[in-house]
């Protein structure tokens, strides 16, 4: 039975390393230092969250939809998102004309600013509450988030 893999050490709570891949089918065993990659360090909710964006072919309004929550929590919840795999700032992916209809424009449908500034903290409260993130990371998004206002 294949279980998913865990990036994060349950004792420590540090970054959990691969030691050794293995092919069922010819043998073949690789023995090393492998990381799971940053779509490996999301955690059940967020890998959720990716693909009912992919579903929706990264339309906010579907994924309102389709998860019953508002739309600022919809879009603060994609920014954490994005946060967590790296890609905020300079390092965001620009959307491709052949990804998909609607993956540029969900963009564009932003509410009010003080609604989506509400809703991003909201999201960072209940990621805290649900101990996804620690009380320093929680912070230092707080902060990032009265520094952009």
């Amino acid at each position: 039975m294949v279980h998913d893999v865990i990036a994060t050490c349950p004792v420590c709570s540090g970054e959990l390393t691969i030691a050794r891949l293995h092919c069922r089918d010819c043998g073949t065993a690789l023995e090393g230092e492998f990381g799971v990659g940053r779509f490996g360090r999301l955690d059940r909710e967020q890998l959720s969250l990716l693909e009912s964006f992919l579903r929706s072919r990264g339309n906010l309004k579907e994924m309102e939809r389709e998860l019953g929550i508002s739309y600022p929590t919809v879009r603060g919840r994609v920014d954490a998102l994005i946060r967590s795999l790296g890609l905020s700032d300079g390092d965001a992916v620009e959307a491709d004309e052949d990804f998909g209809a609607g993956f540029s424009d969900a963009f564009d449908e932003a509410p009010t600013v003080g609604d989506d500034l509400a809703a991003q903290r909201r999201a960072i409260l209940e990621r805290l509450a649900r101990k996804e993130i620690g009380a320093d990371a929680a912070a230092i998004a707080l902060r990032e988030l009265g520094a952009g206002s």
